[in-house]
Parts: C-alpha cells; structure tokens; sequence
C-alpha cells in the first residue's frame, strides 16, 4: 500500500482534544486509526482550560492522569471566582475556592478536576496517542471530500506540505472536526439552536499581573460595569498568560474597529490612570456562543463526536468534557462492530444515549451563562457612594449565588444516565433526580458504575474499561454465572467475573450481581441471573 493510499479501520477527521482522545480510546482498545489534522499541532489561542471530573477519569484509565497533574500550572495558585469592577477597582463579592493541592478529592470520584490549559494538554494527550502503535496522526493534512458504502469510506485529502493528494479508506469515519465541521455537512446532518451572544478573546501575556492590583489571585475575575456583566479575565498558565473574554455586540466582532487595548486597560482598571500595567496581546480571536445540537449523529458509517454535534457556552466548561464522554461511549461500541460481536443495535444507541446528554448539557450551559446577566439595576455599580456601595453588594451576592452551580457541578459531570437505552436493561426502579449539583450514586442501569475505594487501594471504576465486568457481590450465589460467562464466550465478547467480598461496596452497588459496560455504565443489575443468553444480546444491541 503505498503512502497516497491508505487502509485502516477507522479514520478520524479534527486532531483537537477530542479526536486526539478518540485516537487513544481506540488504541487502548486494540483498533488501529488515522487521524488527520489541518495544522501543525500548535495551539495559539488556548480555549479549554478546565478538565472536569468525568474527563480526568478518562485520563486515568489511559493512563496519563499524572502527566496532567503535573502539566505545570501551580498547585499553590488560589481558584477563587472574584466580581468586581475592575482588577483595581470596586469588589462586588468572592466566591472562596482552594487551590488544587489544598481542594480534596471529592469523596465520589477518584480524581478532582484539574486546570490544564489547552496549550499544554493537547501535546500531552497527542503524546499518548503516539505512543500508542494503534494511531498514526497525520498533521498538515486537510480533509477535501469523501464517499461512502454499506461497506465503507473512501476519503481524499490533501498533503498541505507537499500538496499530493492521498486516499484514506476505512470502514468508519468519526467527525472530530469542530462546530463548522466540513464532514457534517457533507452529509448534510443540520444543526439546531440559537445563537447566545457574540464575544471576542483576547490572549494576553502580563507578568506579575496578580501582584499589581487589590483583587488577589482568582481563577477567573469577573467584570461589571453601569451596563451590567461585561467580561471576564480566566487564568491560563498561573503566571503570565490570560484570556480576556468580551461580550458584546457584533460590532464589537468587528476587528477593524474592535480596540483590544481600550478593553484591556478597562478590565485593569488603568484606562484613566498614569499608573499602567505592562502587557502584551498575543491573539484576538472573535466567536459566537450558541447553543446548537446536530439533529442526529450518525450518518451511514459517519459518527459526530465533540463540537462537531453539539456547541455550548463555555460557561460551565463543558465542551470538550462532553465530548470526551462521547469518545468513551462510541469506543467501546466501534470494537464490538469491527471485532464482529456487535448487534446492530450497538452502534445505533451511541445516538441515543448521547444526544440527551449532550442537550442537557447545553441546558446547563445557557442556564450559567444567562446568571451572568443577572445584573439588575447596575447604573451606579462604579460610584464610590453609598448607593453605588449597596448596589455592588447586591449584584455581588446575586452574582455569587446565581452562578454557584457553574462552580459545584458533581451531579452534571458523573450523575449522567442512559434511560432510555436500548442497550440496557431496566429494572422498573425509580430514576434518581437529576440535579446539576448533587450526585446521588447509584446502580440503575444506564448510570454511571459508583466509585469506592477497594482494599488494594484501587478504586472501582479501575476494573473498568476493556471488559464487560459481572461484579458478583454474594459468593453464596453461584447460579447463573456460568450461564452468563457462556452467552459472552459464545459472542466473542470481552468479559470478566470479579467477586468482590467488601460489604460496603455491596451495600453502595445495591444488589449481588452488577453487569457493567466497557464505558463504566451499568448495563444491567439483579438478585439472580436469568436468560443470561437475552441479557448478553440486549447489551451487544442484538435484540
């Protein structure tokens, strides 16, 4: 086969976080890949900063949670959310939060949220994808067009370094391409919602700057004026990096007349001070923030992943983390069709599992972003007065409160559920509420498996990944495991027994027996294993 034509089972289009996770969930599944990517690998304008629980649980089963640990931003920086109206001027309130060596590990996970700025975790991940001999990246490479079959895809795209065009077939194409991506539209899946606001972000690098102003460290300062919330400033490195972020109009997504310095000083509050802080624009970048959602998310052998399906507020952070949480659902279920145990279920539930999720986090994300307005009566928010004293006191306070549950998301990052899934079994037990703060662990199928510390020092959601897993609660309940061990033998499916004797795990897992996927999820649960033949092919998405 030579280098201007290439086989491999799955062909991966966008090498952002997302289609570089993608590229090391199938490696770590054993599935070769070819992803191409338009640049070069740089990142000029980083925009993920946050990696949220459910994602830093991805990062440890693939094995480079540590690498992101110590990706280099300070353990010792404080996290606190700061209102005011500029970095010197007036402090509406503060959202107290500790920095990441002193924030715990929340008692429902194995891991806490880390700030990772993108420029730093995209080479981390990327490093993981090539260390893996399944993934080959192709950089510099831009997707043109593509054709496909029942029995596959015949891509062509370009060598931008040299120009020749080379031809990529596979039997399934993943768009990893982003909000404007070229593969959705050509298959001409449409995207519905509502644009939100226009905004531009404005990277800066301003040494010393947390040292130059009465607001202390935060992770993010966010900025009201006599019109209201206006913009905010987010952490990037902990040092000297920045992202202004400002709303507006969209003229103000205009570059020709969009003056970066006046909105800079402003935020400083140095626009009529001799006193300047020193900076340096490094990018400006405008963007609208919508809320969109693909109507649908297959297309043939074509699958959106990420933006690609879905675009939602950066408020929140939850970007990139849904679409990592798509990476591991469609994994697991890419294996099964190209292994040849997969029904033909399995691949069409990847759609219906993920699109509610994917709507529910926007949801979330439109719901913080309107807290943000929530700025009545601002006029005399900058008046050094007593009225301007109770306005910023009020504002603050609503401020605070009203965007808490950006901050405090535990039950929006794991306490997603698969309800209405056809490829698991439910057991006619009530749903626990699905609340954005408040997780409640729980077995139902469809809900993300409970983490607990094991004996060993392991915790629960490490026996997860590669297999199914029959966790077996009762060493007194032997029937039906040999059962059930036969109906995934007999499929060729991945599957392990474990029999775990720790009460307090059994008693948080709920009943003896726990069926759970290779994406963590309970597939099905009970007292007693019967038609274990049934419960293997409702699962494969045979039935």
């Amino acid at each position: 086969m030579s280098d201007n034509n290439i086989n491999t089972p799955v062909l991966i289009v966008g090498g952002g976080p997302v289609g570089i996770g993608m590229s090391i969930e199938l490696g770590y599944r054993g599935i070769n890949s070819v992803l191409i990517e338009q640049g070069d690998g740089s990142i000029e304008h980083p925009r993920t900063g946050l990696v949220a629980v459910r994602t830093m649980e991805a990062f440890r089963r693939w094995g480079m949670v540590d690498d992101v640990r110590n990706c280099g931003f300070p353990e010792t920086y404080n996290l606190s959310m700061v209102f005011c109206t500029s970095l010197k001027g007036l402090l509406l309130d503060r959202e107290k939060y500790a920095c990441m060596k002193d924030s715990p590990t929340p008692i429902e996970t194995p891991e806490k949220k880390q700030r990772c700025p993108q420029m730093w975790l995209q080479p981390i991940m990327t490093k993981a994808a090539l260390n893996n001999s399944h993934g080959q990246i192709l950089f510099n490479h831009r997707f043109d067009n593509f054709v496909q079959s029942e029995h596959g895809v015949k891509a062509s795209v370009t060598d931008l370094l040299t120009g020749n065009t080379k031809s990529i077939h596979s039997q399934y194409l993943l768009a990893c391409d982003g909000a404007s991506s070229v593969v959705r539209k050509s298959v001409g899946i449409n995207m519905q919602g509502r644009l939100l606001s226009y905004s531009i972000n404005i990277l800066i690098r301003a040494k010393n700057l947390v040292n130059q102003h009465n607001m202390g460290e935060g992770e993010r300062y966010m900025f009201v004026g006599p019109e209201g919330m206006w913009g905010n400033l987010t952490v990037v490195d902990g040092d000297e990096i920045w992202r202004l972020t400002v709303l507006g109009s969209e003229e103000k997504m205009n570059l020709e007349t969009f003056d970066s310095h006046y909105w800079i000083e402003r935020a400083f509050g140095t626009l009529d001070s001799t006193d300047k802080i020193p900076f340096e624009i490094l990018s400006v970048t405008p963007w609208r923030r919508s809320e969109m959602l693909a109507e649908k998310y297959i297309a043939g052998r074509v699958f959106l992943v990420g933006d690609s399906a879905h675009t939602m507020s950066p408020t929140g952070g939850m970007g990139m983390n849904t679409g990592i949480q798509e990476v591991i659902d469609l994994g697991w279920k890419l294996e099964g069709a190209l292994k040849g145990w997969a029904g033909p279920k399995l691949l069409e539930s990847y759609d219906l599992e993920r699109r509610p999720i994917a709507k529910r986090n926007i949801s979330f994300s439109t719901q913080n972003f309107k807290a943000w307005q929530d700025t009545p009566n601002p006029q005399t928010v900058c008046d050094n007065s007593a009225e301007g004293k109770l306005t910023r006191a009020i504002i603050g306070k609503r401020l605070r409160d009203s965007t808490r549950v950006e901050w405090e998301s535990m039950g929006l990052q794991i306490g997603h559920r698969y309800d209405n899934s056809p490829i698991c079994i439910p057991d006619g037990s009530p749903a626990t509420p699905d609340d954005f703060s408040v997780y409640i662990p729980t077995t139902r199928p469809g809900s993300r498996a409970p983490h607990a510390w094991l004996k060993d020092g392991k915790s629960t959601l490490d026996l997860f990944g590669k297999n199914f897993i029959l966790l077996c609660f009762d060493s007194n309940l032997k029937k039906g495991i040999t059962e059930m061990h036969e109906a995934f033998l007999e499929k060729n499916m991945p599957f392990e027994i474990i029999q775990l004797q720790e009460p307090e795990i059994a008693q948080l897992y709920e009943y003896p027996f726990v069926l759970v996927r290779p994406d963590g999820h309970v597939a099905w649960r009970g007292n007693v294993i019967k038609n274990a033949v049934n419960i293997v092919d409702t699962v494969r998405g045979a039935t």
